[in-house]
């Protein structure tokens, strides 16, 4: 699970995460949205431990991410929004690398990478360098590398992007198959009809703080806008709405 507590981040004068406060369960998969610039991914800086806070803590499976960082990342997968990989290391020997910082043994690396690359559609690529690869490719190869250590909690920075369409209804089915396991997922996603489809629990940052949270029904009920998808929500609750009046301007 993920718990956060009183969490604040300051940038010089400008505070990107101001006072937030989370819990998220065991095979839940919580969307996280925002318009940008709402401290969506200094969030999930925060909770991977890419930054420190300024205040309050995050905890991942019971780990103080700031003071037992390495055992807290051991329990983690992150895909941040933009993916890295080596250039110089082809598609089997990044999973083989990633899988030894993890410890995994040996024996379930053979196994597992074949099995992850055939998933992923990318066992013909396995001895291509990742330079050769698209963006959708590393995309994946990336996703794959973090499956193969089987992380208790996965942090996804816009998961989908760059994937067609095939490949992101698998990614979708493994998301729903590893909360069904116990799995806990938070993700970070500006595709509304993913995270109206996928999740349990929704939360909605602006200007670095959480307005509002939970079910759509929940959010419905919070933003007085019963029977509206979670496009309408969103626009209600961020005053999105309004931009309809700029389209005078065209």
């Amino acid at each position: 699970m993920i718990e956060i507590e009183g969490l604040v981040k300051r940038f010089g004068s400008h505070t990107a995460v101001a006072g937030l406060d989370l819990r998220v369960e065991p095979g839940e998969i919580f969307g996280f949205l925002g318009p940008n610039g709402a401290g969506k991914t200094t969030t999930v800086k925060l909770i991977t431990g890419l930054l420190k806070p300024t205040a309050g803590r995050v905890r991942v499976t019971g780990f103080d991410v700031a003071v037992q960082t390495l055992q807290a990342k051991r329990a983690m997968g992150l895909v941040p929004d933009e993916p890295f990989v080596y250039p110089k290391l082809t598609g089997a020997e990044y999973l083989r690398f990633v899988g030894e910082l993890y410890g995994v043994p040996l024996a379930d690396m053979r196994r597992r990478i074949p099995e992850l690359l055939e998933m992923f559609e990318l066992s013909s690529w396995g001895g291509e360098l990742a330079e050769s690869f698209s963006h959708g490719m590393r995309q994946k190869l990336v996703l794959a590398g973090i499956l193969l250590h089987d992380p208790k909690v996965l942090v996804l920075d816009e998961p989908m992007v760059g994937l067609d369409p095939k490949s992101a209804r698998l990614v979708k089915d493994i998301f729903l198959r590893l909360a069904e396991r116990g799995t806990t997922i938070f993700m970070c996603t500006h595709v509304l009809e993913i995270a109206e489809k996928l999740c349990d629990r929704i939360g909605i940052m602006i200007e670095g703080r959480m307005i509002a949270c939970g079910s759509l029904e929940e959010l419905r009920a919070q933003s007085r806008t019963d029977g509206l998808d979670l496009e309408g929500v969103f626009l209600s609750l961020t005053g999105g709405a309004e931009y309809s009046t700029l389209l005078r301007f065209l």
